[in-house]
């Protein structure tokens, strides 16, 4: 509780000076804007009324300096007071001295002034009165963490019976790590986290929108996760395939070398789920399908072969064919196309001799491909508890995610 108390505190002093900040900025920002109105529509009224005073002021210094000239020519010396006199009737007849320019009337010049509402504080304060909320209790919160290889399966739950969401928001962080970053936003309410390292602590937290609604709802109470399963890879050096840098990925290139890629070591285990998810690899569609082509897991690599519908193994082909020990069966599966996800569950059903079949063990298999399954016996000659998965295409363009 102090925790949390004390993380909210920090986040709404955080976000409430940064709304300062904003509103002073913007304020600023408008003060400025109409203080230039003002400078601008001085500038443009003002104009013609200078250029009218300046007019006003020339005429009235020309007739000043003609009456002057007047003056003197009256008051002057008898011989020069003919020409003066001459001259200034002269410079009188070019003066108008009863013509004025055109001054605007008083309707037509501007009165700045400022008009201000007092309303806006009345709003500010309603909506920020209502700006914010403390919640005692996130809507959803944290349920369950499965290990996976080289992931985590992360599930949730809504606690609020109140609360209808739309989209749910997962986000995880390493324990070490300063910031939560996004795995997930959608509406289903679990999903795989992959590129998890394993033995490592990782924290989650999930938050929910409503329906309608835009802003997200408190986290949930952070939790930690881990797994103890290493990732899946991929054998790499097989010519005809590239894989990914965490060698989780595999994708058939133009190679004309065919075979099967196996994984690097037998990290698949019973009583876990090993999927295999179809991706685009940059192109419009999958690679073109081919009998051959297979998914699925085996005791032992054995090179030579070009599928894994042999002896051995069990598999899926592109078509939706299941192979067990090179056999097929009768039961059919839909197409592995791009987008697809097929799923192997084995759990160990017979240990010890008895078997008219000739085997000793015994693993029941479940093989799930875009909502529907197969399961069967898969009878060996020895014991395994751990296996191999591998796949094989003949033509380019096939892209595979394990996990």
């Amino acid at each position: 509780i102090r925790e949390s108390a004390t993380l909210t505190r920090d986040v709404l002093e955080q976000h409430f000076n940064d709304l300062k900040g904003t509103l002073k900025k913007l304020l600023d920002e408008r003060l400025m804007s109409l203080l230039q109105e003002v400078d601008a529509i001085e500038q443009e009224s003002i104009k013609p009324l200078d250029e009218c005073q300046k007019l006003i002021e020339h005429g009235v210094s020309t007739a000043d300096d003609l009456l002057r000239e007047g003056e003197s020519a009256v008051h002057g010396d008898v011989g020069q007071q003919n020409e003066k006199l001459c001259s200034f009737t002269k410079k009188a007849l070019h003066i108008q001295l009863d013509s004025l320019p055109e001054v605007p009337s008083l309707v037509d010049v501007p009165c700045l002034s400022a008009q201000l509402d007092d309303c806006l504080l009345t709003i500010l304060k309603n909506q920020i009165f209502r700006h914010g909320t403390v919640a005692s209790r996130p809507p959803v919160q944290l349920e369950e963490f499965i290990e996976k290889p080289g992931g985590i399966l992360v599930r949730w739950c809504k606690v609020d019976d109140d609360f209808i969401p739309q989209d749910y928001r997962l986000q995880y962080r390493k324990s070490t790590a300063s910031h939560f970053e996004d795995v997930y936003v959608g509406s289903e309410t679990e999903f795989i986290v992959l590129h998890i390292d394993p033995n490592v602590d990782y924290q989650f937290r999930v938050c929910a929108r409503g329906d309608g609604r835009q802003e997200w709802s408190p986290w949930s109470v952070p939790q930690i996760g881990c797994t103890t399963l290493v990732p899946h890879e991929w054998t790499a050096g097989l010519e005809g395939y590239s894989l990914s840098s965490r060698r989780n990925i595999a994708l058939r290139n133009d190679s004309q070398s065919c075979g099967v890629l196996y994984s690097k070591a037998p990290t698949y285990f019973c009583g876990q789920t090993l999927t295999f998810r179809q991706v685009l690899s940059g192109i419009e569609t999958v690679g073109q399908p081919d009998r051959r082509d297979s998914l699925g897991v085996c005791v032992e690599q054995q090179n030579g072969y070009d599928s894994l519908q042999r002896d051995k193994a069990v598999c899926i082909s592109t078509n939706g064919a299941v192979f067990v020990n090179g056999k097929e069966m009768t039961n059919q599966l839909p197409a592995v196309t791009s987008g697809s996800t097929v799923t192997f569950d084995m759990e160990v059903v017979q240990l010890g001799p008895s078997s008219n079949e000739g085997g000793n063990f015994k693993l029941r298999v479940t093989i799930s491909s875009n909502n529907r399954e197969v399961v069967f016996d898969w009878v060996l000659d020895q014991c395994c508890v751990s296996l191999y998965f591998g796949c094989s295409f003949s033509y380019p363009g096939w892209k595979v995610l394990v996990f």
